[in-house]
């Protein structure tokens, strides 16, 4: 049973799968990649644990409020940019930004020498100013305008960096301010001006451009939505317009104007490039202040537009060789004194308070001008010297009393904007004895009568006796009283007041124009009143136009800009008759005399006649000279401001000098005119009288011109030919 078993083969299923192991035996199965072992974990104290934990619980709660937070700010900053957007009127309604408006004056031929307020040239456009000063504008204070959103983190950065270094605030200083950023501050974030809430336009101003980070904050989304409102060029625009310039300059146009004469889209490279750089400081860099200081600044920005290709080499050199220049108008500065005291005579609305744009043409005579500036100059510079404080003034006229020079002072470093020509009221002295003889020679008294120079002596009430001096303590006894003039002197000057009456004196010398209050006592014949030097010249000038008052006026007529109808006439000029024309001819003789022979000497004219009077006050603390020639009447006074004495300076001395220097200057090339003025017909003296003691209680007398025979009067003529001769 066994033995069959043994010899039997293999069951057929055993067959079949002993083919599928063989099968397997000759492919063995591919190897499976070892699987990578791991490394152990990493146990982890506690505290590590804990510190890693926190920190990822601070970082998920930090982002999650930043990114809130940043997503409220942004729609924060975007409404904030929308709003600013709806307000922001079109671009017209922003080129102007005055609160008030700006006086131009025009000289007698119509050429702007001065300003007052804040001009405004015209509205221009960053495409109708010249491509030089486009230009330099934006290589000086933006060159990444085109190309920012309104602000510039990286000019913030750089201005930061600067200010920190340099021991000041983050921005304080150097702001890092984009064009736009600068323009919305000119249009003060949207803040209108108004009066109620600033004293003033400067304090308005000054609060807008006031620095910080707080105001960067607000500019920022104020500059994004001009960026949104407005195009890259009408932003430009604006800025042209409004940005101050220096010099009363608001706007491009009106400082080329102001300094160069010229429009803003005429200016050359140099000229555009000293525009430019008035964008840092522009008072400092004014050129009207310091021109070589406003030419080096003005080569930094030439430098910078050469440097962003603005400019070539060969332009920038010859920018920098020919810089720019200042027109006549700007360069001589003349006439300020003037300009203030035509302001002063014109309306307030119309003139300091103006809201509109005033034109006033005016009396001025540039050339005069000049002449009287130099001559005053010349007389310090070569006769007083040097450091001396002593001011001086003069008034140029003419006869009718149209003002044509005006120096108020000279420009030293007390001076200040003090006009001693029309402000300063000082004692006259004896240039004001030709209205004591101009009372006389009215009621019928000559040249040729004579007056006493004797010892007087006058009881004033309520005062006792007064003795007027001569000031050479003499006596002449029986004089002319065109001598007594001539040679200044008191005691006759006080006699003739007192016979014509004080009060018909003191109404010659109002009617004449000296407005001021005038002395009570029998001291008003050698001028112990005060008056101001231009009104001491109106009344002379009323002696030369043969005896009628005279208003001194600078103003010929105001008009408001672009309007044809002036508004207003001249203020001044001839007005009614004081003195008849035979008295003032006579008169006019008299002052002849005392420039010929007597105290005015030095005022001499070598080509034509001349006429005035000198003055000096108590101690000498004032000065004067005020004569005339057939063409102009000149006014010279000299003093301290704080009234010292001057020291060797009678009217006849500088003030006579400085007189003649003006008149020689004025003169040339002028026709010569005779003086219109009678010779009188020489007279006999009377008897002498004694030491006179009258009584002041009354001051309503009057005198009767004195008569003499003809044989007198031809013996008189014989006496003062010989006279004549000998000296």
């Amino acid at each position: 049973m066994a033995s069959s078993e043994k010899g039997r083969g293999p069951l057929v299923a055993d067959k079949r799968y002993a083919a599928q192991r063989k099968a397997t035996a000759e492919k063995p199965a591919p190897r499976k990649a070892p699987a990578p072992r791991r490394r152990p974990a990493r146990k982890r104290g506690l505290i590590v644990g804990l510190i890693i934990g926190l920190w990822l619980l601070v970082w998920r709660i930090v982002w999650g409020v930043a990114w809130r937070a940043g997503a409220v700010g942004a729609l924060i900053l975007g409404g904030v940019i929308l709003y600013f957007f709806a307000q922001l009127p079109p671009v017209t309604d922003l080129l102007d930004g005055r609160a008030r408006g700006s006086v131009t004056l025009l000289d007698r031929n119509d050429a702007v020498f001065a300003w007052r307020g804040e001009t405004f040239g015209g509205q221009i456009t960053a495409s109708t100013v010249s491509p030089f000063l486009h230009d330099a504008v934006i290589a000086t204070e933006d060159k990444r305008f085109y190309w920012h959103l309104g602000i510039s983190p990286r000019g913030i950065a750089s201005a930061v960096r600067i200010n920190l270094s340099e021991g000041r605030g983050p921005l304080d200083g150097n702001g890092g301010s984009t064009i736009t950023q600068q323009v919305a501050k000119l249009l003060c974030l949207g803040v209108p001006y108004s009066s109620a809430a600033w004293k003033s336009e400067a304090e308005y101003e000054s609060d807008c451009r006031r620095g910080g980070i707080w105001r960067k904050i607000k500019e920022v989304p104020f500059a994004m939505a001009m960026e949104v409102k407005y195009s890259k060029e009408e932003i430009l625009t604006i800025y042209f317009n409004r940005t101050y310039l220096g010099a009363g300059a608001r706007g491009f146009e009106a400082a080329a104007q102001r300094y160069f004469g010229k429009s803003a889209n005429q200016v050359n490279p140099a000229e555009a490039a000293m525009l430019a750089g008035l964008l840092k400081a522009p008072s400092a860099f004014a050129p009207t202040n310091n021109i070589d200081r406003a030419r080096a600044r003005a080569n930094v920005v030439i430098g910078l537009m050469e440097d962003q290709g603005y400019l070539t080499p060969a332009e920038a050199t010859d920018a920098r060789t020919n810089p720019a220049r200042l027109s006549q108008a700007a360069a001589t500065k003349s006439g300020g004194y003037f300009a203030d005291w035509v302001m002063e005579t014109a309306p307030d609305f119309l003139a300091r308070e103006t809201t509109e744009d005033v034109i006033i043409r005016s009396t001025l005579d540039p050339l005069l001008q000049k002449d009287a500036e130099e001559a005053l100059a010349f007389i310090f510079d070569t006769k007083v010297k040097a450091g001396s404080k002593a001011q001086a003034a003069i008034v140029v006229m003419s006869a009718d009393g149209a003002v044509r020079a005006m120096v108020g002072g000279r420009k030293i470093e007390e001076a200040g904007s003090f006009n001693r020509a029309t402000q300063a009221l000082r004692q006259t002295g004896s240039a004001f004895k030709p209205f004591v003889y101009a009372a006389a020679l009215d009621i019928g008294f000559s040249p040729a009568d004579y007056v006493e120079d004797t010892p007087l002596t006058i009881n004033i009430p309520g005062s006792g006796p007064w003795t007027p001096q001569n000031y050479d303590n003499e006596f002449h006894g029986m004089i002319t009283l065109a001598d007594a003039l001539a040679e200044s002197r008191n005691i006759p000057a006080v006699r003739i007041s007192e016979a014509v009456g004080r009060d018909v004196v003191r109404k010659v010398a109002t009617e004449f124009g000296i407005a001021s209050s005038m002395a009570a006592g029998p001291a008003l014949a050698l001028g112990a009143s005060e008056s101001t030097l231009i009104e001491m010249t109106g009344a002379y000038a009323g002696i030369l136009n043969g005896g009628s008052s005279v208003t001194p006026y600078g103003l010929v007529e105001l008009s408001l800009q672009g309007e044809g109808e002036p508004l207003i006439g001249a203020g001044g000029g001839i007005g009614e008759r004081v003195i008849s024309e035979q008295a003032a001819r006579a008169l006019t003789y008299m002052l002849a005399q005392v420039v010929e022979r007597g105290t005015g000497t030095r005022a001499r004219l070598s080509d034509r006649e001349a006429a005035g009077k000198t003055g000096t006050t108590q101690a000498a603390r004032d000065a004067w000279f005020v004569g005339f020639t057939a063409n102009y009447v000149a006014g010279v006074w000299i003093g301290y401001d704080d009234n010292t004495p001057l020291t060797g300076v009678t009217g006849g001395g500088l003030p006579a000098e400085i007189w003649h220097e003006v008149m020689l200057r004025v003169h040339e090339g002028v026709p010569v005119t005779p003086l219109p003025m009678d010779i009188p017909t020489p007279k006999l003296p009377p008897v002498s009288q004694s030491p006179a003691v009258l009584d002041a209680g009354s001051t309503t007398q009057t005198a009767t011109p004195p008569q003499q025979t003809e044989d007198a009067l031809a013996e008189q003529l014989l006496r003062d030919l010989e006279r004549s001769i000998n000296n």
